[in-house]
């Protein structure tokens, strides 16, 4: 079976300068490319995390479902889950969810963007950082 490469999440956004703006200037990624005039549709780097901002004129989520189950629109992996989370907090980044250790071993937050699509960054609790 070919490799696969890593995953490139779409997500879908209402105000595409709005949306760019939190991911560079909040977030702290780099924007890659915009496209179209005006742009409705670019990418966003951060690392090796990469996601696409595609403009929509309405959200594709309906009623309170993505609030409801609390659904991701993309999962990070991060080396250094604290370092992290401290630097959001400095930056008062709107935290969705705080820095949590799951049952399954996972340490995890999630912050949410203006229009609502959760980005949750996760790594090794501090037991399997340290093996």
């Amino acid at each position: 079976m070919p490799t696969l490469g890593h995953a490139l999440p779409q997500l879908f956004v209402t105000d595409f300068a709005r949306a760019l703006a939190f991911y560079r200037d909040v977030l702290g990624f780099d924007v890659v490319y915009t496209y179209g005039e005006p742009p409705f549709y670019g990418m966003v780097q951060c690392g090796q995390a990469q996601l696409n901002l595609r403009h929509v004129d309405a959200s594709p989520w309906r009623g309170e479902v993505r609030t409801h189950d609390d659904l991701l629109a993309a999962g990070i992996p991060v080396d250094d889950i604290a370092a992290l989370y401290g630097e959001m907090q400095e930056r008062e980044v709107p935290i969705h969810q705080p820095l949590t250790t799951q049952p399954w071993g996972l340490r995890d937050f999630i912050v949410a963007d203006p229009d609502g699509n959760r980005i949750g960054f996760h790594g090794a609790s501090p037991t399997e950082a340290d093996a």
